[in-house]
């Protein structure tokens, strides 16, 4: 098995788990993966999800240039079926969980593109984030080019996908594509922040927003702000909703049950 995967109080955690190959990902590796973000959208007990690289030097590198998948043609590499994306996450558009990117070192090609497909990203100092496939003769295809521009301003974005340079954290912070960039050492206790804040709204408003906000890409204000999607729906008559508003009340936490 080349990634870690682990539920464990409402939080799944995956872990790319190639160190001797900067976490790059092969095609076994993703049909990992994809089977994983399956599995994590079947279960209601899921509420949020932190998606890493083991190691200290890569989140992910992309598609593995140098295994066995190597002497695939471009062509070849793209008529791959892959769904929702590189790493099963780029492009994925049926989970409601929020997922953060533990960036905990290089986040190329494809990994860029799985970081794109994230919803929050918390960087260590030292990460970097670039799509170097133009470099190599080829083209980020599996969401990075898809996402990219719709993500940060076009010269940005058309620098970077044109130049296929990578920056560091700090430059991908100020362009909008990190939330939070902290010392290598301090990592895990700003993604578990992150973590207990999702833990402690409501499961069903969180799946509900995402749910919404993804509907409405591409819409007006307006005609997304008329959604009526079956998560918002489920949100506004449970349990819960009504559990928020009486802990309020009380001056308490709440319970939540996903119910």
């Amino acid at each position: 098995m080349s990634v870690a995967f682990a539920v464990e109080n409402h939080v799944a955690r995956i872990t790319i788990d190639r160190p001797d190959r900067m976490n790059a990902v092969d095609l076994a590796t993703e049909t990992e993966l994809i089977g994983i973000w399956e599995a994590i959208e079947k279960d209601r007990d899921v509420r949020v999800v932190v998606l890493t690289g083991a190691g200290d030097r890569a989140f992910c590198t992309g598609a593995d240039m140098k295994g066995g998948d190597s002497g695939l043609s471009g062509l070849e590499y793209w008529a791959a079926s892959r769904p929702g994306g590189f790493g099963g996450i780029a492009l994925r558009d049926t989970l409601d969980v929020p997922v953060i990117a533990r960036v905990n070192g290089h986040a190329l090609g494809g990994g860029m593109e799985m970081v794109l497909g994230c919803d929050i990203v918390v960087a260590s100092e030292k990460a970097t984030f670039g799509l170097p496939e133009p470099r190599v003769g080829r083209l980020a295809l599996d969401g990075g080019i898809a996402l990219l521009t719709r993500r940060i301003p076009h010269v940005h974005a058309m620098g970077l996908l044109l130049s296929g340079r990578r920056i560091p954290a700090a430059e991908a912070h100020a362009l909008g594509l990190v939330n939070e960039v902290v010392a290598p050492d301090a990592l895990d206790a700003a993604v578990e922040r992150w973590v207990e804040s999702i833990l402690a709204c409501a499961p069903l408003s969180v799946r509900a927003i995402k749910a919404m906000v993804r509907a409405g890409e591409g819409m007006s204000p307006r005609e997304a702000q008329m959604l009526r999607l079956p998560q918002l729906v489920e949100a506004l008559q449970s349990e819960d909703q009504n559990e928020g508003v009486k802990a309020f009340q009380e001056k308490r936490t709440p319970n939540w049950t996903g119910r």
